[in-house]
């Protein structure tokens, strides 16, 4: 059967997260995905409930030394901020290690050299990606290909309105955390999805300064780079 699956979502449980589980389900069901991996900012997501026809994958995203790296399938913590701690934990819980967006904030790949034989697949896309680097996506897509790296790819969504942004089409023999799994190490994956607003970036980073009580100074800093994120959606003209 065919699975179209979102495999980077934040909660209400990130900082800059407003999504409750139910809330993702149903938007994602409405964008037509069967299944979204939820993916919080250095918490990892345990036991989740389960839904009627639609799966829900427990994450994490964890802030590295080397950038963000997603622990899809785990079923513990992962209490460490060390690139190499964390793949190896992720792999002792059965789970798969994926580079998240690589080329965000760089072009530099020979950077990640010593993370490519850990890894079991880099996100070739994430709607938010481009934001800083307009092709972040295209060159983890070559990445990918010259490292020989399975494909991944989700929408990052904090927002409501990110949902659905970026997912995988995989063939599985069922609708299944087990068969989801063997189907992405299959490495067919293919990725797709259309670039989120830059404002969804900043809304999430108000979220964030609200949820941790933020000075105001920070809020000052926060207008400035909403007025910038707001330009950039203006003055796109992709998708």
């Amino acid at each position: 059967m065919e699975l179209k699956l979102d495999l980077h979502v934040h909660s209400e449980r990130s900082p800059d997260g407003i999504m409750t589980l139910e809330e993702i389900v149903s938007l994602a069901k409405a964008k037509g995905l069967n299944g979204a991996a939820v993916c919080d900012h250095d918490l990892a997501l345990l036991d989740p409930p389960e839904f009627e026809d639609f799966l829900i994958i427990p994450g994490i995203e964890v802030s590295t030394q080397l950038g963000h790296l997603l622990g899809l399938f785990i079923i513990g913590p992962v209490e460490t901020r060390d690139f190499l701690q964390a793949v190896e934990i992720i792999h002792s819980q059965g789970g798969l290690a994926v580079l998240a967006h690589p080329f965000e904030h760089s072009r530099d790949g020979s950077r990640l050299a010593r993370a490519v034989p850990m890894l079991d697949g880099i996100e070739v896309w994430n709607s938010r990606a481009d934001r800083k680097i307009h092709d972040a996506n295209a060159l983890a897509v070559s990445f990918a290909q010259v490292c020989r790296l399975r494909p991944f790819g989700g929408s990052d969504a904090h927002c409501p309105q990110e949902v659905g942004n970026g997912f995988v089409t995989v063939e599985a023999e069922a609708l299944t955390l087990e068969a989801a799994k063997a189907a992405l190490l299959e490495g067919t994956a293919r990725a797709e999805g259309r670039r989120s607003r830059a404002w969804y970036a900043a809304r999430s980073q108000l979220t964030k300064r609200i949820k941790t009580g933020a000075k105001p100074l920070s809020y000052v800093k926060w207008a400035a780079f909403a007025a910038k994120c707001c330009a950039q959606d203006i003055f796109w003209r992709g998708d």
